[in-house]
């Protein structure tokens, strides 16, 4: 049985390229997905990540299908250093389709911890796309920032808004995949009224990390878009 979004309050941007090689793998009953990225997909305090949750949407979503969702999420990470992962935590793993969920960490640190810089970041983005690309065997999916007050504060929200716009504007020159989380959660707080009360983790004092709400919700968009960007392959 298919996941209902019609709940949900404000739905996510669909993808605007078709998935055609998790599709074509769909065909063969089988799918492999890697998920890179820092704390929003390895886990944080103690509330199931997204790749978790993912595996079983996706599940329900393609049923008859053997899915394999495996997660290479390290907390505070950043592009340059998940780009020198690649080899062993990416390509040596055969995924048909990669998640990675970048940039948070350019714009928000710790008092302990000094992030790479925006140029830094944006150009592991691109080497990190064009290694991807180069296989034609995987589809990429970049998802952005989270929406919340870590990141809206005034000494990082034009930070975190540039950085946005950054990697949106990537994903368009290289032709691929951009969930857009910064604009979907943005959109649950200033349309849908969803306080960040509700949105963030309420055991995380920095109010940098989402709540399972959150991270349950934003799941299902994710899994809905990727079967929509399949439906568009087929169609294709």
């Amino acid at each position: 049985m298919a996941l209902d979004p019609s709940h949900l309050p404000v739905d996510a941007t669909p993808f605007g390229r078709p998935l055609s090689n998790f599709a074509r793998r769909l065909k063969d009953r089988q799918v492999k997905l890697v998920a890179i990225g820092s704390s929003t997909t390895a886990g944080e305090g103690g509330i199931a990540p997204y790749p978790q949750r993912l595996l079983a949407d996706l599940r329900i979503q393609f049923p008859n299908v053997t899915v394999d969702v495996i997660n290479r999420g390290v907390g505070g990470e950043e592009a340059p250093k998940e780009l020198m992962r690649f080899q062993n935590d990416v390509f040596d793993q055969n995924p048909d389709l990669v998640i990675w969920q970048v940039g948070t960490n350019a714009v928000w640190q710790s008092a302990d911890q000094k992030p790479p810089s925006f140029d830094q970041t944006t150009q592991a983005i691109r080497d990190g796309i064009d290694q991807l690309l180069a296989t034609k065997l995987i589809d990429v999916i970049l998802m952005d920032l989270q929406y919340v007050p870590a990141l809206l504060t005034p000494a990082k929200k034009d930070r975190a808004i540039a950085m946005v716009d950054a990697i949106s504007e990537i994903a368009h020159a290289k032709g691929v995949n951009i969930f857009r989380r910064f604009e979907l959660m943005q959109g649950w707080h200033d349309i849908a009224g969803i306080s960040f009360d509700r949105m963030v983790d309420p055991g995380d004092d920095s109010r940098l990390h989402a709540s399972d709400w959150t991270t349950d919700k934003m799941t299902w968009q994710l899994t809905f878009a990727i079967d929509a960007a399949v439906k568009k392959a087929e169609a294709s």
